[in-house]
């Protein structure tokens, strides 16, 4: 691997670089993962300014939008699963301490909340019907996954949206018309 400049362009490498840098992976997992197995090439590249001023970028943009902080907390999380199972299987801790220490396990291994709390987003439509006469929804939105909305279901609106569209008149008296 004798030039360095074409791994400028090589993100991944980059934020490794940064993942090194804030202790989330090794050296040893860097080098194996690129292939950078001489002493040569390692030295090369820390000696390369563009790809270390990359990499400093890269980190301040890291931090900036919590991306190192959040995988720093879960290799620390990960290792401290290690460090409750040791506490919860040592027959000479206190039983208070082992059971913290199940009850805690058992909070890293559950999945989480079925549902969001409420965020206080609000779905809001207001037809105007016209003669000061207005159907008014207003619920509250409820994320069901990563990129899914729903509305609550309710009956104080739901009613009166469809009386009000079954009974709406056109102004020569007719029901309906086309749509």
């Amino acid at each position: 691997m004798g030039d360095t400049t074409n791994l400028i362009g090589n993100l991944e490498l980059i934020t490794d670089c940064c993942r090194y840098s804030e202790g989330i992976l090794t050296e040893k997992q860097v080098r194996q993962k690129y292939h950078l197995l001489d002493e040569a090439t390692w030295e090369r590249l820390g000696r390369d300014n563009a790809l270390v001023e990359a990499i400093e970028l890269e980190k301040v943009r890291r931090i900036r939008s919590g991306a190192a902080k959040r995988e720093r907390a879960q290799a620390l999380v990960v290792e401290a699963c290690g460090v409750l199972g040791e506490i919860m299987r040592d027959a000479g801790a206190s039983p208070k301490h082992r059971i913290d220490a199940s009850k805690a396990l058992g909070q890293f291994a559950d999945p989480g909340p079925t549902h969001a709390p409420d965020s206080g987003e609000r779905f809001s439509i207001v037809i105007n019907l016209g003669n000061d006469e207005k159907i008014r929804i207003d619920k509250p939105i409820r994320k069901i996954g990563p990129d899914v909305e729903i509305l609550e279901p309710g009956t104080d609106t739901d009613a009166p949206l469809l009386a009000a569209l079954a009974a709406k008149k056109d102004d020569d008296g007719s029901r309906g018309g086309a749509w």
